[in-house]
């Protein structure tokens, strides 16, 4: 039993890291490829929508590589 708790501990850790690794680029370089009015917002906004992005980084790479501007 705890074997399977430390993997399920261990790729929730990977999804995280992942995640959040995108998530910092995502917010700061990508995010104004799919919506071109995120270039006015502000660092304090995009921190804000930091943890969103994590939880949802597979969806959003996919919406980054099927953009036009990409």
């Amino acid at each position: 039993m705890e074997t399977i708790i430390i993997i399920i501990l261990a790729v929730l850790g990977v999804y995280f890291a992942l995640g959040l690794l995108f998530g910092l680029y995502f917010l700061f370089k990508g995010a104004t490829k799919i919506d071109p009015l995120m270039q006015d917002t502000k660092k304090k906004v995009r921190f804000l929508l930091l943890p969103g992005v994590i939880a949802t980084w597979p969806f959003l790479i996919e919406r980054l590589f099927k953009s036009k501007t990409v």
